[in-house]
């Protein structure tokens, strides 16, 4: 890929990001956030503007990683950048850090974000925009939806299936084929026996979350 990257948004996980780009040996040309005036610098990459940016005649020479993960309390912000950039017909390629582990057969979806030591397995489905992030274990015959975001550690087992927009907390354990609804939440070190309904939020009393 000869076009360098420009990441939307700031924090820890842009950060993140930005190392794996790095990691790909990509170039990274630039980042927009509302938080910075055009001009500064983040992490030794220019910022140059907010997503008003994007209008731009510039816009088209670069491809894009959306820099923010799907967090609880804002589970629109991800899938609304991705959407500001595909909207545009602009390219946000998948991403997967050199150090995770795929089946041969494993399909990713536009934007889908693989982060180091993932590990999943065959016969899995990432859809479009998806985050795996640090550790996450993904057994034989997964599905992930659109926009879905799957914390550090946590495990699903063979067959689970996420909706869109799904958040699953760190160290979660899903056991095999079972479903969790759009829009839902699982909370961080949950243990997941059964199907969950869309926009529930599945937190046990001993969850710190």
């Amino acid at each position: 890929m000869n076009k360098a990257f420009i990441i939307l948004g700031q924090g820890g996980h842009a950060r993140v990001l930005l190392d794996v780009l790095y990691c790909l040996g990509h170039r990274v040309a630039g980042l927009l956030t509302p938080d910075q005036p055009a001009g500064a610098a983040w992490e030794g990459v220019p910022v140059l503007g907010d997503d008003r940016w994007l209008d731009s005649a510039e816009a088209g020479k670069y491809v894009y990683a959306v820099g923010v993960g799907l967090m609880p309390n804002r589970q629109a912000l991800r899938a609304g950048l991705y959407h500001k950039l595909r909207a545009r017909g602009l390219d946000v390629p998948s991403l997967v850090h050199p150090s995770a582990v795929l089946a041969q057969d494993v399909r990713l979806g536009s934007g889908a974000q693989v982060m180091a030591g993932v590990i999943i397995q065959p016969g899995t489905v990432i859809a479009e925009n998806a985050l795996l992030n640090t550790g996450a274990q993904v057994d034989h015959h997964c599905r992930i939806g659109r926009h879905a975001h799957v914390a550090p550690g946590a495990v699903l087992c063979g067959g689970v299936r996420l909706g869109d927009d799904v958040f699953v907390g760190a160290g979660a354990t899903l056991i095999q084929n079972i479903s969790i609804g759009d829009g839902a939440v699982v909370a961080a070190g949950s243990t997941v026996l059964q199907d969950i309904e869309p926009g529930s939020r599945f937190i046990p009393r001993s969850s710190p979350c």
